[in-house]
Formats: structure tokens, C-alpha cells, sequence
């Protein structure tokens, strides 16, 4: 069974930094795309940002330049960097892994909180 676990959310003031991990149990195979989204207090999930396994990154305009996406060395694991963090970035940030014949899983979400 294919398992996501992110880490790395909680509290920061406005103007921090904080790094999300995922990581991936239950498939061999590598990802096709990995990613980030949020859902923040009333609103739809959105994306946040994407890589492709040959490293082509994807953002929403709204983190453009205070967040990176990278991915690890080990399988199917990707991060997510956040920097000059903003009350409006409080959301519930999820994992999600794409692979090549189409099935993609989630995480469980974890929680960022940013106070102004």
C-alpha cells in the first residue's frame, strides 16, 4: 500500500521559514510528478508547486521566489522550502505523488500556521 507522510509544519511569525518533507512507502517505482498543495481555512485545495522527475519545477504566482520545491536522494521523496512565509500561506499543505501509468496518492496533510 502506497503511504505518504509529510512533516515539518507548525507555527512561525510572519517573515519565517519552515521546510515540509514527504516521504513515500509501498512503491518501487519512481514518481512522474510530485507536488504540494494547500488548503487554507474556507477555501479549495490549490496547488502550491510541482517537479517532474527531470527536475522541471512548477509554482503558483502566489509563492514565486519564497518557496522551492527540490527532491531527495532518497525515492520519491520531495521538500518543500518556505521562505518570507505570510498569514495568508496558513493552510493545511498535502503531498501528492504521480506515477507514470496514472494513479497518484496523498498524504495526510500537515498543518502550517503563520501569524502576523
Amino acid at each position: 500500500q502506497v503511504q505518504l507522510v509529510e512533516s515539518g509544519g507548525g507555527l512561525v511569525q510572519a517573515g519565517g521559514s519552515l521546510r515540509l518533507s514527504c516521504a513515500t512507502s509501498g512503491v518501487i517505482s519512481s514518481f512522474n510528478v510530485m507536488g504540494w498543495y494547500r488548503q487554507g481555512p474556507g477555501k479549495q485545495r490549490e496547488l502550491v508547486a510541482t517537479i517532474s522527475s527531470a527536475g522541471r519545477t512548477n509554482y503558483a504566482d502566489s509563492v514565486k521566489g519564497r518557496f522551492t520545491i527540490s527532491s531527495g536522494n532518497a525515492k520519491n521523496t520531495v521538500y518543500l522550502q518556505m521562505n518570507s512565509l505570510k498569514p495568508e500561506d496558513t493552510a493545511v499543505y498535502y503531498c501528492n505523488i504521480r506515477f507514470s501509468w496514472g494513479a497518484d496518492y496523498w498524504g495526510q496533510g500537515t498543518q502550517v500556521t503563520v501569524s502576523s
